[in-house]
């Protein structure tokens, strides 16, 4: 059990995959707009028709090209929709991504209410605890209620245009070149 967290602390067994390089991945925001919803074909974009799923996943690719010791962990609502799935939420990412992915902020044994319950920079932060990386950066279009001391490793990306707005790219290609320098 996670202690000394401002927040949920979570009773789950430690990640198969720890230490190393993390990149904590929202997709919603990120990898295309945040306007997504289920029905019963799947996942869909509302809104924005000139927008599609997973299409800036390419263009993640590419700026994790330089960097193959960067390890994914998904931080994303898709993985509880997905009971826990992470085989099923990394199937719109690109082969190089998903082979990159090591696991998700929540796990099939925590509490869902809980977890729910707590802001996603605490989701984030207590899989950093249990996951210990040598270094982590995180990308997500929310930034509601990040504990102060994780927003340096935060790259807030654009609810629209995601890693593709200029300044969200710009920021995640620096702050990407200065965690593989902490190493």
């Amino acid at each position: 059990m996670l202690t000394g967290l401002p927040g949920p602390a979570y009773t789950v067994p430690p990640p198969r995959r720890m230490g190393g390089c993390v990149l904590y991945l929202d997709l919603d925001g990120c990898l295309h707009p945040d306007a997504v919803y289920e029905k019963g074909s799947g996942p869909f974009i509302f809104g924005y028709p000139e927008h599609s799923l997973f299409e800036h996943a390419r263009l993640l690719e590419d700026v994790l090209a330089p960097y193959p010791r960067v390890r994914i962990v998904l931080g994303t609502s898709w993985v509880r929709r997905y009971r826990g799935s992470i085989r099923r939420v990394s199937r719109g990412l690109t082969p190089a991504l998903r082979e990159r992915v090591v696991g998700a902020t929540f796990h099939s044994r925590m509490d869902l209410s809980v977890f729910d319950d707590a802001p996603r920079g605490f989701q984030v932060w207590s899989d950093m605890l249990r996951r210990k990386p040598e270094v982590w950066l995180a990308l997500d279009d929310d930034v509601e209620n990040w504990p102060s001391w994780c927003e340096d490793r935060l790259v807030r990306t654009d609810p629209v245009f995601g890693i593709s707005a200029p300044e969200a790219l710009a920021q995640l290609k620096e702050k990407l070149y200065e965690m593989d320098g902490r190493r």
